[in-house]
């Protein structure tokens, strides 16, 4: 048997569920299709909190992103009911003379400083003293330390979010098939069929979002330029759990030494949670979707701890309450990927996002809803295209 739609969305972690909500709001005839049961853990979508910043320090390209994306959460906050955003202000540390290198990207802080202003994002910017003034949690500056505050900030719910997406886009008509996994995806002429455990799906256009599962599906050039890694979530138990509520502590980032490693960024405590969320990032060690550990030993979050947070975040202590492990894909540069696939014009690929995409990801749904249905997009993606389309890298087309 073969179902049939306008459009198939491959993968419904944070991309793929705004991009299918996108399409069920404009009466599109959309299915999308996941091989676990969304939300779930077992990819780049889960954990609880994400944070979102508006002057993100990767550059001008993901501004507009993210501020269409807050505006996205907040209509569906009144559609459906739901807390998606909390806006509980943002804090960024860092010792300019390192350049705070963060995501690939140099002189992270400045930036940041440098996009607040090019976007008239409200924000201030602190000296050492003024931080531990103001924010007592932080301890272990140094007198160069920089801060920036920026009260529009905050984090999302993953969980929720999607869940709310892919809820609307039910409610308008669209099919969700969980726990159906891709096999394989090919275009025929104008048809784009796609192999899967349940039967065959032939669609006029498909966005694969596929985050982990991205390469094993589609190959080459995919391959060759994505990389998953293993990142470890720790929830860590507090001598005054009051200094972590939303109401007395921003998300922040901590960037203390030279190397994209040298930092750690966290969360207050959300509502009706325990401990507090925090976490680093690395890209040194590769794994795959099928063969990731996904246990977390204690010894990992001693280690973490011992590095990251002694002498850095008062009252937070090494008790662990628990710990996860989720994946990262990753670009050479930790840019986005957003794309048409080079031999098959009529799919679209959202991969990777390189650890900082879920507080973009409402826009980029509807971006690439645009982009494929309505012709363009009115957020430019062009930064975000293969690079190997501009060295003549990319397999060519039939």
């Amino acid at each position: 048997m073969v179902v049939t739609a306008d459009v198939a969305v491959v993968g419904l972690g944070a991309m793929g569920a705004a991009a299918l909500y996108q399409l069920a709001s404009r009466g599109i005839a959309a299915i999308g299709v996941d091989r676990f049961a969304p939300p779930h853990d077992q990819g780049s979508s889960h954990g609880e909190t994400r944070i979102t910043r508006q002057a993100v320090g990767e550059g001008p390209a993901y501004v507009p992103l993210v501020l269409r994306s807050h505006a996205i959460w907040r209509d569906l906050e009144a559609a459906t009911g739901r807390s998606l955003l909390v806006a509980c202000g943002g804090l960024m540390i860092g010792p300019p003379e390192h350049g705070t290198s963060h995501h690939g990207k140099k002189d992270f802080l400045g930036t940041t400083i440098a996009m607040a202003r090019r976007f008239a994002i409200r924000h201030e910017v602190l000296d050492s003293a003024e931080i531990a003034r103001r924010f007592p949690q932080f301890t272990g500056l140094a007198e160069t330390d920089t801060g920036y505050y920026e009260p529009g900030a905050g984090f999302l719910h993953p969980e929720a979010c999607i869940a709310a997406q892919l809820g609307e886009a039910e409610r308008r008509g669209a099919q969700v098939l969980r726990g159906t996994v891709v096999t394989g995806l090919r275009q025929d002429g104008r048809v784009v069929r796609i192999e899967t455990s349940a039967g065959a799906i032939e669609a006029s256009r498909a966005i694969v979002a596929a985050g982990a599962w991205t390469a094993p599906l589609l190959g080459s050039p995919f391959a060759e330029l994505l990389k998953v890694s293993r990142q470890v979530l720790h929830w860590f138990d507090t001598a005054d759990a009051a200094r972590f509520t939303a109401d007395a502590c921003p998300i922040y980032i901590r960037m203390w030494g030279p190397g994209d490693g040298d930092y750690f960024y966290g969360f207050p405590i959300p509502a009706g949670s325990r401990g507090v969320k925090v976490a680093t990032e690395q890209q040194a060690i590769a794994t795959t979707a099928a063969t990731i550990n996904r246990v977390v030993a204690p010894e990992e979050a001693a280690a973490f701890h011992a590095r990251q947070l002694a002498g850095r975040l008062a009252g937070v202590t090494p008790r662990v309450l628990r710990s996860a492990a989720c994946l990262y894909t990753t670009t050479p540069d930790s840019d986005f990927l957003i794309d048409t696939h080079p031999t098959m014009p009529h799919v679209t690929v959202i991969s990777a996002c390189s650890g900082h995409g879920f507080k973009h990801s409402a826009a980029i749904g509807e971006a690439v809803v645009q982009d494929a249905v309505e012709g363009a997009s009115r957020i430019d993606l062009s930064a975000f295209r293969l690079k190997c389309r501009d060295t003549a890298a990319c397999p060519a087309a039939d």
